[in-house]
């Protein structure tokens, strides 16, 4: 073999491999691991991508500041409700998620509900606190099922959701409705109480979407998961 053969050959060799790397391109779906690996950085604001908790104390003020508003104004017939979401709202549930790999599987979740360990989401407390002393009716509605009601009461009180509320679990009958007309229809419930729900805060859109719709809702940032 000539020299310049083995030229050609060489050449041909790092064409080929050009072309591989330029086949590469067409990955255009982010790795799951990178992407798991970012929302890790997001929740230990160690990214240029955010910071998770002063993103949750942000919208908690923009819910403690309408609330005020909302208040001040309130006529003298008026009984006002704040309805709160649990899980990613009130509660954290990060440590299992972290756990599990951001999988979800039955099994592991009820474990870690019924231990009722979840840590507080402390601009919710913040939040449930303001209402407590504006006299403003709270209303936790969770997807979570009616046989968790006594683990997660627990679990409420323990991180200081402890006065006057009222807690709405998903009962049995509900288990095929979708988490939008579930819970559109425990408003409903408190509506027909004689509430006026003025403020809804969750951290997904099927937490605050569906008549009725509260005065004002409050979207909390969640990417660990998405229930539609």
């Amino acid at each position: 073999m000539t020299l310049a053969t083995t030229a050609v050959l060489a050449q041909g060799q790092k064409e080929k491999q050009h072309v591989i790397i330029e086949n590469a391109a067409a990955e255009r779906i982010i790795n799951l691991d990178v992407l798991k690996s970012s929302v890790k950085q997001y929740h230990d604001c160690t990214c240029a991508c955010g910071c998770y908790a002063r993103d949750l104390d942000r919208e908690a003020n923009r819910a403690i500041a309408f609330l005020r508003r909302r208040a001040a104004i309130k006529r003298s017939n008026e009984k006002l409700a704040m309805v709160l979401d649990i899980d990613e709202t009130s509660l954290t549930n990060y440590e299992e998620l972290l756990q599990s790999g951001f999988n979800y599987t039955k099994r592991d979740w009820d474990v870690w509900v019924d231990s009722a360990e979840a840590p507080v989401i402390p601009g919710t407390l913040r939040l449930y606190k303001q209402a407590q002393k504006l006299g403003v009716r709270v209303f936790f509605i969770t997807g979570r099922p009616e046989s968790q009601r006594a683990v997660t009461e627990r679990n409420l009180s323990a991180q200081g959701y402890a006065d006057r509320r009222t807690l709405m679990l998903r009962p049995d009958s509900a288990v095929s409705q979708s988490t939008t007309a579930y819970k559109s229809s425990m408003r409903a419930q408190i509506v027909r109480e004689g509430f006026r729900i003025v403020l809804n805060v969750g951290d997904q859109w099927s937490d605050l979407k569906g008549a009725p719709e509260a005065e004002f809702s409050v979207k909390y940032p969640d990417p660990f998961y998405l229930i539609p």
